[in-house]
Order: C-alpha cells, then sequence, then structure tokens
C-alpha cells in the first residue's frame, strides 16, 4: 500500500534544497566568472612589455588641472599608467584590478618613477567600494553598470568622477576593442549614470578613427 507520509520529507527536503541552490547559484557563478577573468587577464598581462604603455590616458592627462587633490581611486587599473600620474600629480593613489600580475607591474612602475601607490587585487563583482572616502574616481575602459552607485557614494562631497570607456559606436564601425555589447556603452547612457552629479565636462566621439568613446567628469 502506498505510504504517501513516507514522501511528504522527502518533497520537503528536495524543496529545500532547490531552495538553497537557487540563492547561492549567482555567488557561485560571480565567483566562477571572477575566477576565469583573473586567469584571462594575468595571461594577458604577462609580458614584459607594458601592453597598454606607460603613459596615462590623454584624456586623463588634459583634465588633471580640474580635478580636486587629495585621495584618488583607480578603478581597474591594469598595470597602473593611469594610477602612477595621478601619484606623480600629488594624489594619494590605490588602485585596484582583478590581476595579480597587473598589480606587480604596476607597482614596479611606481618604483620605476619614484612615486607610491597602494595597489592592491580586487574582484569589482564582489569587492565593496568604502563610502566616503574618495576625492577623485578615475574608471578607464572598464564598465560595470551595477558599480556605479557604489562609485557615487564612494566619492567624498565635492569629489570628482573622471571617467572614459568604449561605446556602441566603436564596434558599428568594426574598430579594435571589445565585441561583446554588454561592455560597450549606448548613446549617452554615461552621461544618464551620473545626470545627479554635476555634469563638468561630456563627450562623444571617434578618437584619430581609432575608437569611440564616451568621456565624462563629473563632481558630487
Amino acid at each position: 500500500m502506498y505510504n504517501h507520509k513516507k514522501y511528504i520529507p522527502y518533497s520537503i527536503a528536495f524543496l529545500y534544497i532547490i531552495s538553497i541552490y537557487n540563492l547561492i547559484a549567482p555567488y557561485l557563478f560571480t565567483l566562477y566568472a571572477g575566477e576565469q577573468d583573473k586567469l584571462f587577464w594575468d595571461k594577458r598581462y604577462e609580458t614584459e612589455a607594458y601592453i597598454f604603455g606607460k603613459e596615462p590616458v590623454e584624456f586623463l592627462r588634459e583634465h588633471i588641472d580640474i580635478l580636486p587633490g587629495g585621495k584618488a581611486l583607480d578603478i581597474a587599473m591594469g598595470e597602473g599608467r593611469n594610477a602612477v600620474f595621478l601619484a606623480k600629480n600629488g594624489f594619494d593613489v590605490d588602485g585596484c584590478d582583478i590581476s595579480e600580475t597587473a598589480i606587480k607591474k604596476a607597482q614596479e612602475l611606481a618604483k620605476e618613477n619614484s612615486v607610491n601607490i597602494n595597489a592592491f587585487v580586487a574582484d569589482l563583482e564582489t569587492y565593496k567600494l568604502p563610502e566616503n572616502t574618495y576625492d577623485v574616481i578615475a574608471c578607464f575602459y572598464y564598465l560595470q553598470r551595477d558599480l556605479i552607485p557604489q562609485i557615487k557614494q564612494a566619492l567624498k562631497p565635492g569629489g570628482m568622477i573622471i571617467y572614459e570607456t568604449y561605446t556602441i559606436e566603436n564596434w558599428e564601425r568594426g574598430l579594435e576593442g571589445p565585441k561583446n555589447k554588454d561592455y560597450l556603452l549606448k548613446s549617452n547612457e554615461l552621461l544618464n549614470f551620473f545626470r545627479d552629479l554635476k555634469i563638468i565636462y561630456y563627450r562623444e566621439l571617434v578618437l584619430n578613427n581609432k575608437k569611440a568613446v564616451a568621456s565624462l567628469i563629473a563632481k558630487k
């Protein structure tokens, strides 16, 4: 004779397992994706040469004088060219990247330029930016949309964000750069991210027929 009472606890246990899995699955996926990113970038940066060079992004160099002095954060800093430039201009610099190889090269570049930077490994999918900490946050050629609210919170009152990365036009024109549209800004998207701040400077253009970018400076 079928005893339904015997199977009820099994059903409840199964539902419990499914519920737990649904809760932790996104976290497990994030950990896996982070490890894959780390391996990719460690391999990419594993060269004697600095793959993006040692000079800062032109947009940062051109506008360094309008940024407030103090403590700066370089997000997804890569090999450190922008972080070192900020340090050479008097900033107390934190710089993070998912790649330990990149961090080591950034530290070497800082030593080469006789400056100090606090360079550390961080997976920005899980790392929490400290609130109300930075006078300047720099983000170049890295797009993580759900990080934008944290960037705003991490700025001190009066602090500035300086940001530049690729737009969808870069892909449309077949220019060198990301092919995954998730990493490409839509028209005016960067501007709209920071409309609640004071926009100091904004542009969207194709630079030297080589890359299509959006560039922004905004003040909290």
